[in-house]
C-alpha cells in the first residue's frame, strides 16, 4: 500500500521524468502487473521512466534501452534484445520418450546447430541461429531420420541469463566495490 500512495504521489503533477527506485519490491504479482501497466501508459504519454530494478523480468518488459551494472561500473548496455544476442542463443529443445531415441535426435540434428544432452537424458538441446526457420530445420531433420519427438519447446535468451554471463567471475574473485577501489 506504501509503494501504491509513494507512486500515486509522484504522479499528481505529471512530471515529464519519473525517477522509480524498485518500484515492485514487496507487490504481489498482480499489483505487479498493474504498476507495470501503469508505468507502460506513461510512457506512451510521453513521460520518460528512469528505472532501477533486480528483477530483469521487468527490466526486458518496460524499457527501450538497459544498462546493466556490476559492482558499481556500466558493464553493457542496449535494448533487451541486443544483450540477449550477444550472449546467448536460441534454444531448441527436444524431448524424447527414452535415451535411445535421443541419441538418434541427436544425431540428426548435429548439422542445424551445436547439440547437447538435457540433463535427464530423454532429450537434446540445439542452438540454433534464429527461431524460425532453424526451428523448421529441426523439424525436418528430426522428419527425415524418421525421428518423432514427444515434445519441441524453443527457449529465447532471458535477461537473466544475459546477465549471469557478464558478470561470471572466477569463485575466489570477489567483485570489486567502487567504495573500496577509490580508497586504493
Amino acid at each position: 500500500m506504501r509503494r501504491r500512495l509513494d507512486l500515486a504521489a509522484a504522479l499528481v503533477h505529471r512530471p515529464p521524468v519519473l525517477v522509480l527506485d524498485e518500484p515492485t519490491t514487496g507487490l504481489d504479482p498482480r499489483s505487479r502487473n498493474d504498476l507495470w501497466d501503469v508505468l507502460g501508459e506513461l510512457v506512451a504519454g510521453g513521460t520518460t521512466v528512469l528505472l532501477t530494478t533486480q528483477y530483469l523480468e521487468e527490466a526486458d518488459r518496460l524499457a527501450d534501452r538497459i544498462v546493466v551494472v556490476d559492482s558499481g561500473r556500466v558493464i553493457a548496455e542496449g535494448t533487451a534484445a541486443e544483450l540477449k544476442s550477444r550472449v546467448g542463443r536460441t534454444e531448441v529443445e527436444v524431448t524424447m520418450r527414452d535415451p535411445r531415441s535421443a541419441r538418434r535426435a541427436s544425431e540428426a540434428l548435429g548439422a542445424v546447430g551445436a547439440v547437447a544432452p538435457t540433463p535427464e537424458g530423454y532429450g537434446v538441446l540445439v542452438q540454433v541461429a534464429d527461431r524460425g526457420p532453424s526451428v523448421v530445420a529441426v523439424a525436418r531433420a528430426l522428419d527425415a531420420a524418421g525421428v518423432v519427438p514427444q515434445a519441441l519447446a524453443v527457449h529465447e535468451p532471458t535477461l537473466d541469463s544475459v546477465f549471469l554471463q557478464l558478470t561470471v567471475r572466477p569463485a575466489d574473485e570477489p567483485a570489486v566495490d567502487v567504495d573500496d577501489e577509490e580508497a586504493a
